[in-house]
């Protein structure tokens, strides 16, 4: 068996190969090229700086992912190839398959589900070649997990226009973003609709989140909104209840899960340079027995999060989008990547909490993928539910 079966990296049992075209894993192993040349090399001190260089957007943008050459539209937009995209990005840097899946899927899902036909017709292609960039503002200081029923953003219709009033918190990528999908109560129907506000439009402040130990290139920043006014043309048509934002969310709870099978590909892929590398007792790490065995096991955890993934991505593809499979695979997925992490550190010693050898990125990262878009305990009460019939939600 080789650990390197396909061009997109560690994928022993050929998964990418059996479930995407020639066109499709082409488009993979240049997108793997392009990070390996002109962006894992600068995330080291993207990290020092938590800034995201200019570079990296530059490097990707033109490869045209959403719609790579010779690939069928049916496939480009599939839940299989966007995976295997998040997977083959978080593989170099978890961040910077953030800052790109915020543009490629949230964002995107949001314009293409959330707006009229006419809307999504007008609003895609400019999303596509990132014409017009924009951020999925959801999420607020003092609701995360009961966002649904706490949301305290609101939106006042006033003549032509909407005014809205609130904030936003976690909303990485929107210090550059041209709009905010501001999701907001409107204070008539108490229903949740969404507006396309742009960054800089008055009543706007966006102050950048400061101090982070994990996914530290991607900005993400508090949205405050005082008295913002947009106008009806601004608003989504398609989103008038919490029941649109949720179709809206189905379709992407598979990115989360793709994207912590991928870091864990990264970090296992670190720490088989270094083995062969570094020396001690005078000969290559990589043939002492104990750390065969933590490495087995990293291969091990990335290859079962791999198979679980793609799976969920099949049943997807075929329509079924339900919240049990996603909750079980991004729970399965990110806290097995949290094991795969600490044996990567662990086999690195004190050389595993240093940037230059990538694996720390890749440690602290996966505490962020094991919160975010879900916690662990939010996808095993989902998971519960489904396995009992009885909720034990609060």
């Amino acid at each position: 068996m080789t650990i390197r079966a396909s061009a997109i990296g560690i994928d022993p049992y050929g998964f990418a190969e059996t479930h995407l075209s020639a066109p499709a894993r082409a488009a993979l192993a240049e997108l793997v090229g392009v990070l390996d040349r002109d962006i894992r090399p600068l995330m080291a001190d993207a990290w020092e700086t938590a800034t995201m260089p200019d570079g990296v957007l530059g490097a990707l943008v033109p490869l045209d992912l959403m719609q790579p050459k010779g690939v069928s539209e049916q496939e480009a937009r599939s839940s299989m190839f966007s995976g295997f995209r998040n997977y083959v990005l978080a593989r170099a840097d978890v961040s910077v398959a953030t800052v790109y899946n915020a543009q490629s899927g949230l964002f995107r899902a949001t314009c293409a589900l959330g707006g009229s036909p006419e809307q999504a017709a007008r609003l895609d292609p400019l999303v596509r070649y990132f014409a017009l960039t924009g951020v999925f503002a959801l999420t607020e200081p003092e609701h995360g997990s009961d966002i649904a029923g706490g949301m305290a953003t609101t939106a006042r219709r006033d003549g032509d226009d909407w005014i809205i009033d609130g904030a936003k918190r976690w909303i990485g990528g929107a210090v550059s973003a041209d709009v905010l999908a501001v999701f907001a109560r409107d204070t008539t129907d108490r229903q949740v609709k969404v507006f396309l506000v742009p960054r800089e439009a008055d009543g706007v402040t966006l102050a950048p989140i400061e101090g982070k130990i994990a996914l530290r290139p991607m900005q993400n920043a508090v949205i405050t909104l005082v008295g913002v006014r947009v106008p009806e043309s601004a608003r989504l048509h398609g989103v008038n209840s919490w029941r649109d934002v949720s179709r809206i969310l189905r379709t992407m709870r598979s990115d989360v899960a793709w994207i912590a099978t991928g870091l864990q590909a990264g970090a296992l892929e670190a720490t088989l340079d270094y083995v062969r590398k570094r020396e001690q007792f005078g000969k290559p790490i990589g043939g002492f027995q104990l750390i065969q065995e933590k490495l087995a096991r990293m291969l091990g955890n990335t290859v079962a999060s791999l198979s679980m993934v793609v799976q969920l991505s099949v049943r997807q593809d075929a329509g079924d989008f339900s919240d049990e499979n996603s909750a079980l695979a991004k729970m399965f997925t990110s806290l097995h990547a949290r094991e795969t992490v600490a044996l990567a550190r662990e086999i690195l010693g004190g050389n595993g909490i240093l940037l230059e050898h990538n694996v720390a990125r890749f440690f602290a990262d996966a505490e962020a993928v094991y919160s975010y878009e879900g916690t662990h305990e939010i996808n095993s009460l989902i998971v519960g539910r489904a396995l009992t019939g009885q909720s034990a939600f609060v």
